[in-house]
């Protein structure tokens, strides 16, 4: 396994660190893999249909159908 050293961190963020992992229950070096894993993982690509699948259904096509335009201004202030 790799290691990572990081210099010239601010104390009060070391500080926020040191809580956060007391927080949790684990050590600061704990506490900094599952800050970084979380920060980098990257969600599961999904397949085309998984995506189609997962939108709402707005309507029937003709619901969308353009009005034609009459040409004219329309008269908001009359």
């Amino acid at each position: 396994m790799a290691h990572l050293l990081v210099r010239g961190i601010d104390e009060a963020l070391v500080q926020s660190l040191r809580e956060r992992a007391a927080v949790h229950g684990r050590s600061v070096e704990a506490g900094h893999r599952e800050i970084l894993a979380q920060a980098l993982s990257r969600p599961k690509k999904r397949s085309l249909a998984e995506v189609s699948e997962s939108m709402p259904y707005v309507g029937e096509d003709a619901d969308f159908e353009r009005i034609q335009d009459t040409g004219g201004a329309p008269h908001v202030f009359d």
